[in-house]
């Protein structure tokens, strides 16, 4: 039997993350969270890029981008929507998922979704660096884990 998993090492990987400026308050925790887990595995900050987008809806647009230049070996989509009284949330959050997996099957590189849904501001902190971690931080180490790993494969 032969076993294939991928290290947390991020050294002399290069990253490409894509951000909403929308709900900033709670995105730039998320980018933060990303760019610290990256150091922590041996990443440089010189490897990582970060687009800003207007808003969550943006985030694939960008990320197709950055995967058809062929300079990344993994790229994370950082957003954060807040349910309103319509069902656009789940619109958005749906639609992104979607994207961001086509776009990993079609370029051959991970390509995370971390775009954060949730119902109130408060489930947003507690996911955004509160008491249920940061996305940001498991998005990276996610990216991580996979760029090594299909690069083994």
């Amino acid at each position: 039997m032969k076993e294939i998993t991928g290290e947390m090492d991020a050294a002399d990987l290069r990253f490409g993350l894509v951000v909403s400026r929308f709900n900033d308050l709670f995105t730039r925790n998320l980018l933060q969270g990303a760019i610290d887990c990256i150091r922590q595995h041996g990443g440089r900050e010189e490897d990582i890029t970060v687009i800003w987008v207007p808003g969550s809806f943006e985030i694939p647009q960008a990320l197709q981008k950055l995967a058809a230049s062929g300079q990344y070996r993994a790229l994370i989509g950082l957003g954060v929507v807040i349910e309103g009284a319509t069902n656009h949330a789940e619109l958005i959050t749906t639609n992104v998922a979607a994207q961001c997996t086509a776009l990993s099957a079609a370029h051959g590189i991970p390509v995370v979704d971390g775009v954060v849904g949730t119902r109130t501001m408060e489930q947003a902190m507690e996911r955004c660096g509160g008491k249920h971690g940061n996305r940001g931080w498991q998005c990276a180490l996610v990216a991580i884990e996979m760029a090594r790993l299909l690069g083994k494969i």
